[in-house]
């Protein structure tokens, strides 16, 4: 079944703010949370529905994104950003920014205090993510391509594998939270009493301290290291697309789940070819006699030389197309074509035989130029061509 607009879900505009964006996903939470919808599968849905909406549009760059190629533009190359990646533990993950200004933050549970299936005890920090940028030729972009890059990030610590302990021995239950991760909280609001759950601050939701730390960590859990990721970027992304691979940032804090790994991507310049949205551009430069007998002449395109027929009489300005010579719609929509455009080269300096040759031409009725009120600049074709 085709997924319903992101928009139309929240029941917000495209001009909605991140406040507005805010508000709508609360009041959808709270209307279809689990624990006040149980055994309700429709509920589930829409719960599952509304978070996957709020997790797009209230990220600009995976809302800038699904303004411009919509769900594709969430699901090309396995790349997350939708329903996909998400599970509940990701869901109840957001409640933390969702709720805590709020009387409900953890009336329904908040983060791992979900009855029946928040699964006990929190999870620690989660990672921060990570940002890079790929430059990709032309070539690449056409055909799609997998890079491997070395990263430099928080890798779990080897020596207390994560633990931030010195031994088994130096780990004891946390004395804020009694282990289970979380303190609870009675406040008064205009509702009344509400208890609040809230991520135990002195071990960041682990349960347990540390009371003598790892030497080489120093008690965090993570070292900085390396990591050679592959990074599938599909056919047809743009210059300032991002790009995003889920759990591949920096490792999490106290067990939390990792950070993202965001890709930003920049466009190579290409010695021959300019690029056009889908479609790229040839300068093609000919002499007089060239232009004005005829000739074949092989062009550059993505994938090879190709020969094509300059036939007489080409004036500066024409343009020929070669069809699906192009880039390919990053949402799989088809293939742009190459523009080439024509050129007359005038030579800035000429021999003394070439001046009488010229001046001979200079002469003749036919020679002589015909303007047509009818013709169009390079520009104004190219207006037409994309309009």
């Amino acid at each position: 079944m085709a997924k319903r607009d992101y928009y139309e879900v929240l029941g917000v505009g495209k001009s909605a703010d991140a406040k507005e964006v805010k508000k709508a996903y609360r009041k959808l939470a709270v209307k279809y949370h689990p624990d006040k919808n149980p055994d309700n599968k429709a509920a589930e849905e829409k719960f599952k529905e509304a978070a996957e909406a709020y997790e797009v549009l209230s990220d600009p760059n995976k809302k800038a994104r699904y303004d411009r190629f919509g769900h594709a533009g969430m699901e090309q190359g396995g790349f997350s950003g939708g329903r996909g990646g998400m599970s509940m533990d990701d869901i109840f993950s957001q409640f933390g920014d969702i709720f805590n200004d709020s009387p409900f933050e953890s009336f329904f549970g908040g983060r791992g205090g979900r009855g029946g299936g928040g699964g006990g005890r929190p999870k620690g920090q989660k990672g921060t993510n990570l940002r890079i940028k790929v430059a990709l030729s032309l070539e690449e972009i056409a055909n799609g391509v997998t890079k491997k890059i070395k990263v430099k990030k928080q890798t779990t610590c080897t020596t207390c594998s994560g633990s931030g302990a010195k031994d088994s021995s130096s780990v004891r239950t946390c004395g804020t939270c009694k282990g289970s991760g979380y303190v609870r909280q009675v406040r008064s609001t205009f509702l009344g009493q509400m208890q609040t759950t809230t991520t135990c601050p002195t071990c960041n939701g682990g349960g347990q301290e540390v009371t003598v730390k790892c030497v080489k960590c120093q008690g965090d859990g993570r070292v900085y290291g390396e990591e050679m990721i592959e990074i599938e970027i599909p056919a047809g992304v743009e210059e300032g697309m991002q790009l995003s691979m889920r759990g591949k940032g920096n490792k999490g804090l106290k067990g939390g789940p990792p950070g993202d790994l965001l890709i930003n991507i920049e466009e190579k310049s290409h010695e021959s070819l300019a690029r056009e949205g889908m479609n790229v551009i040839f300068e093609l430069y000919l002499n007089f006699a060239d232009a004005a007998l005829g000739m074949s002449v092989e062009v550059p395109t993505l994938t090879g030389k190709v020969k094509i027929k300059i036939p007489p009489g080409t004036q500066a300005g024409k343009m020929f197309r070669l069809k699906g010579k192009g880039l390919p719609s990053v949402q799989s929509y088809g293939t742009g074509d190459q523009l080439i455009h024509v050129n007359i080269w005038t030579p800035k300096k000429v021999t003394d035989e070439e001046r009488k040759l010229l001046e001979k031409m200079r002469g003749m009725s036919n020679f002589m130029p015909q303007p047509n009120k009818g013709d169009k600049s390079f520009f104004d074709r190219m207006k037409d061509y994309f309009a």
